[in-house]
Formats: structure tokens, C-alpha cells, sequence
């Protein structure tokens, strides 16, 4: 099955972190193992092809600076949750991360955000909030505190669904779980505690599950924008779940970032403005 010509790709703005300095000097999740040899260079190369992606279907891009001694920071999704034009900034769990979140306060008030609010809680930014139509899903149980999100509730003024995770692989929501529209969401089961999962099939009984293969590729650590779904290249139980449900799923390499935690969603935040 084709791409369905009904759902409606839509442009986006996001924000991405080239990984200069990446390397694996820690262990914070249990991807990471500094044992293990990294290669910096490809994992540019395939950050730089993911960045390319995203301007060749359509959408902007914005760069924060890099900076040196924060390995991590190519995860941009972490940095903030951007709604309405509003910037609440990322409380990091770790200490090995938490310089960042200065960074990121001083990029949203150089490029003139309304809000810009550092939180008072652990929140992981869009590692943890999901943003679905006009809702947030919130993640917990790793590294989001739990009383953040009715800091997020107030802050970004949508309403906040907590939702608990459980396996340590799937520390942050959006390893577990991938926003594909306004209405529609693709996750994995066993990421989720059982009263979790009953609000999820509540909320959304329709919703595209993920295999245990798919989620252990970060299959559902995913970017769409309507209708083109871009995805890890292994997810390939994923990918064609998506394609029957008329999606256009595209595959890409970005496993070197796999090694500290991270994919196509982790390297992505969406900037999201008045009325988006």
C-alpha cells in the first residue's frame, strides 16, 4: 500500500545539535558502554544525512552550537518542550548533562521567545513530552519527575497524561512511543507500566503497536510529519505497520548514536509556534 494521498504532510521547524564532540566517556542508560569504540566521524556523517533529510522534505532547521565536554548534547530533543511559542528548558536527571540546559535558555532568549522557562522539576524536555494534538503525553519513571508535569501543565497550558515506564531500555517516552499525527500514535507495550497501558488503549485503541525487535533498534524513536515517517532503517516490522496505515515510512542509518541512547527522535526538537 501506497502512501495515503489523504494524511497531509505538513512543514516543520526543528532544532538539532550537530554532534561535534560526541564520544561515549559514560554510562548514564544502559546503551551507553564507554568500553566500546565510537566513531565520531561517522556519527557526524549520519547526523549531517538525517539534517539533510529534514531540508529536503520540506521542513527548517535551526542549529544550536555545540559545546565542548557535553558529548550528549546532539540529543536536542532533550534541551526543552516548545509549545505555543512557549520554551520551558530541560532539568537534566544527570550531572553529566546538566550544563546544557543553560545553553539551551540562552538560545530561546537570543532568538526572542515570549516564555522562557527553566524548570523547577527533572524534566527531560521532548524525551519525556510527547505532544499529541492538544495534548501532552508525559513520560515518568527514569528521569522525568513526576510532579514536572503539572509544572508542564501550567507552563505550556495544555493537559498533561503521565504515563509510567518500566523497562530501563526505554528510559525516556520517546524511545517508547512516537507521535504520528494529531490523533494517531505507534508504541511498544512492554515499555509500560499496566495502568499506563490501559490509559494508552483508552486514549488511542487504534494506535500502530510496536514490535520488542523494533523497539530494541529504537524503532519508534521516530519523526512525522503527517505523512512521512522518518525512522530507523532496521525498524522493519515498524515501517510496514506504518505503510498499511498509510503512512510513507523512510528508513535511515543512524546507529553510531544508537551507542550512547539515542536516534532520529533524540536528535530532533520541534519548535512549535502560536497555534501549532
Amino acid at each position: 500500500m501506497s502512501s495515503d494521498p489523504t494524511r497531509t504532510a505538513r512543514s516543520r521547524h526543528y532544532l538539532m545539535c550537530r554532534p561535534t564532540h560526541f564520544a561515549v566517556d559514560y554510562s548514564i542508560n544502559p546503551w551507553m558502554d564507554p568500553t566500546k569504540p565510537v566513531d565520531a566521524g561517522l556519527a557526524i556523517a549520519q547526523w549531517e544525512q538525517l539534517r539533510a533529510l529534514f531540508l529536503e522534505l520540506g521542513h527548517t532547521v535551526e542549529l544550536i552550537e555545540p559545546i565542548p565536554g557535553l558529548p550528549d548534547m546532539v540529543f536536542a530533543a532533550n534541551g526543552a518542550t516548545v509549545v505555543d511559542g512557549k520554551a520551558l528548558v530541560a532539568r537534566f536527571r544527570h550531572p553529566e548533562r546538566a550544563d546544557e540546559a543553560p545553553a539551551y535558555v540562552d538560545w530561546f532568549r537570543a532568538e526572542g521567545y515570549p516564555v522562557v522557562h527553566r524548570a523547577e522539576f527533572t524534566n527531560e524536555g521532548e524525551g519525556d513530552y510527547l505532544v499529541v494534538g492538544e495534548r501532552i503525553l508525559a513520560g515518568t519513571g527514569f528521569r522525568t519527575d513526576r510532579r514536572a508535569h503539572a509544572e508542564a501543565e501550567r507552563v505550556l497550558g495544555r493537559p498533561v497524561v503521565t504515563l509510567e515506564l518500566v523497562d530501563p531500555r526505554y528510559y525516556h517516552l520517546d524511545t517508547a512511543l512516537s507521535v504520528l499525527s494529531e490523533t494517531e500514535i505507534a508504541y511498544y507495550p512492554g515499555a509500560f507500566s499496566a495502568e499506563s497501558l490501559t490509559t494508552l488503549q483508552e486514549l488511542y485503541p487504534d494506535a500502530v503497536p510496536a514490535t520488542a525487535e523494533d523497539a530494541a533498534v529504537f524503532g519508534l524513536n521516530a519523526i512525522s510529519d503527517g505523512r512521512r515517517v522518518v525512522l530507523p532503517e532496521a525498524a522493519v516490522q515498524l515501517a510496514e505497520a506504518l505503510r498499511q496505515r498509510g503512512f510513507e515510512p523512510i528508513g535511515v542509518d543512524i546507529t553510531e548514536l544508537l551507542k550512547a541512547g539515542g536516534s532520529v527522535k533524540c536528535c530532533t526538537l520541534e519548535l512549535r509556534g502560536a497555534g501549532e
